[in-house]
């Protein structure tokens, strides 16, 4: 997809991005990328910002790039009306050429987003480039076992109906055109580009993983 077919897309993915099952994944995954006190923060495929909007109160300074011009005006727009524009700093990039200096953040973020590119590795040394040493690398991505079926099963199993089920079905639609890990892979990729003591926990029953790494 490019940039003009996001742009189109952006109720879809704020909705999507406020569904049980994904805002708990979020909280989830800021919880285990550690303390965002005075941090510096890194959305990398930010979307609509709500990912971010979790720890704005905490961290020093919020980034979000998305390759989607709309979504950068709907991350604005969010961050303004809970009064926080004034810490926060979106622009529209590329994520194989992010916009920042080299070990600008402390923890940097990426959901949705690493899997969908035609060559993760190039978009994961970036965030790792402009991330600090000892900073944090914290990613969701799909599983091996995320498939169609796969998924409508974990639905049916969590009642999970409506637009949430239709959600989660996209979803796992393109992670089967696209890219899926296991732990070792994702271990091997990261060690390779600079980073250790990887931590990779499953969510939505094994479907999918978010994954902690350090920047050594």
């Amino acid at each position: 997809m490019n940039s003009e077919e996001f742009d189109q897309l952006v109720s879809f993915f704020d909705s999507m991005a406020r569904t049980t099952w994904l805002a708990s994944i979020h909280e989830r995954l800021k919880e285990l990328s550690g303390s965002w006190n005075h941090a510096r923060v890194l959305d990398v495929g930010c979307g609509t910002g709500r990912l971010l909007l979790r720890g704005a109160v905490e961290a020093d300074h919020l980034s979000g790039v998305d390759i989607s011009s709309e979504m950068i005006k709907a991350s604005q727009q969010n961050f303004f009306l809970h009064n926080l524009a004034e810490k926060s700093t979106f622009v529209t990039g590329d994520a194989y050429n992010l916009p920042f200096e080299n070990d600008s953040f402390g923890i940097s973020l990426s959901t949705c987003v690493m899997f969908l590119l035609p060559e993760p590795e190039k978009g994961l040394a970036e965030m790792i480039r402009v991330t600090k040493s000892e900073g944090k690398i914290a990613m969701l991505n799909p599983a091996e076992k995320m498939n169609q079926q796969n998924a409508f099963q974990y639905c049916k199993e969590h009642d999970i109906q409506g637009f949430e089920q239709t959600a989660m079905l996209k979803w796992s639609n393109v992670s089967t055109r696209r890219h899926r890990y296991a732990t070792d892979q994702l271990t091997s990729i990261l060690y390779k580009l600079g980073c250790e003591e990887e931590k990779h926990e499953e969510v939505l029953d094994g479907l999918a993983i978010i994954t902690v790494a350090t920047v050594r």
